[in-house]
């Protein structure tokens, strides 16, 4: 099963996909996507680990996402903007080439047997992006995000903490 978790920054999207994730099997796997930028991030993904008891095992992938989710797990991914982003750096901004090879890694991920709960932002409700970089991510992120949902067997958006049942 492939779930879609989607919203604004802090809307509880991170809660909602780990317990939901504990219901499914009881001891999920969270994969993290994100480089470590600074100290600030560095701090961020502290506190993200912290909030994990000792039933979750944690992977660190910025990539390649299906070489590291087995068959008959419940992996939470974390997240699809931080994975775009790595994508994006290393095509030095290139937004046709870094969608095609996220759609081929996410299509790879569609094979597996695997509870997979994919965590995504949506970055266009947001303030504009007043850079041409900014705004070119975020035409990414949400042909992506497009991506994902229409192939999730299930899709939800987080407001402001609940859960809104979209697919």
């Amino acid at each position: 099963m492939i779930y879609y978790i989607t919203g604004g920054e802090r809307s509880g999207k991170s809660s909602y996909a780990q317990n939901l994730a504990i219901t499914l099997h009881p001891n999920p796997c969270y994969l993290a996507t994100s480089r470590i930028w600074d100290k600030q991030h560095q701090q961020r993904i502290n506190r993200h680990i912290a909030d994990r008891d000792h039933r979750w095992t944690s992977i660190e992938e910025e990539k390649e996402l299906s070489n590291v989710i087995l068959p008959k797990t419940t992996v939470v991914i974390d997240c699809v903007t931080l994975w775009l982003t790595n994508y994006f750096v290393d095509t030095k901004n290139d937004i046709e080439e870094s969608l095609q090879l996220a759609k081929v890694e996410f299509d790879k991920i569609l094979k597996i047997d695997a509870n997979v709960i994919i965590i995504s932002n949506e970055i266009g409700m947001g303030v504009h992006a007043s850079t041409e970089i900014g705004r070119k991510f975020t035409e990414l992120q949400g042909w992506m995000n497009q991506h994902i949902a229409k192939h999730a067997d299930q899709a939800i958006l987080m407001v402001s903490g609940i859960p809104v049942t979209i697919k």
